[in-house]
C-alpha cells in the first residue's frame, strides 16, 4: 500500500504537535508518564515508543494530553493500534464533552478551516 493511499482512506487531519501525555492501562498495571507526542487527531494520537514499553496491540489506556503547562487536559480512553520501534499509535475509543470541545479548537486553529473541522467532527459522530 503506498502512503497516498493511506492518505486517501484517512478521515481525521493530523497534526503535529509538540506535547507530552501521560498513559495508564485500563489493567491498572502499567504507567508511562511524560510520553512525547508525535501527533493529534480527532480519532487518536501518536507518541514516541517509551523505553519500557511492553503493551501489545488492542491494550486500552486511559491517556491525558496535556496542554499548555497544564492548563488544558485531554482526556481519552484509547486501545493501542500500531506499534514499531520509534512509536506508538492509539485508537480514541471515547472522549468526553469537555476533552472533544479542547481538541477540536486545537484542529480549528491548525487546519484554519472550519468547515473541515466540522466534516471531521461529523465523521467521528458518524462512526460510533
Amino acid at each position: 500500500m503506498t502512503n497516498n493511499s493511506v492518505d486517501d482512506r484517512r478521515r481525521f487531519s493530523r497534526i503535529n504537535f509538540n506535547a507530552y501525555a501521560h498513559l495508564r492501562a485500563c489493567s491498572g498495571e502499567v504507567t508511562y508518564l511524560q510520553c512525547d507526542v508525535i501527533d493529534i487527531s480527532l480519532n487518536g494520537l501518536l507518541i514516541s515508543r517509551p523505553k519500557q514499553w511492553e503493551s501489545t496491540i488492542d491494550d486500552e489506556y486511559n491517556v491525558d494530553l496535556v496542554l499548555d503547562n497544564a492548563q488544558i487536559l485531554i482526556k481519552m480512553h484509547c486501545r493501542v493500534v500500531h506499534v514499531t520501534s520509534d512509536c506508538v499509535g492509539f485508537q480514541c475509543q471515547q472522549l468526553d464533552i469537555d476533552s472533544m470541545t479542547h481538541l477540536r479548537k486545537l484542529l480549528l486553529l491548525n487546519l484554519g478551516d472550519e468547515s473541515l473541522a466540522e466534516r471531521e467532527l461529523s465523521a467521528l459522530i458518524e462512526q460510533d
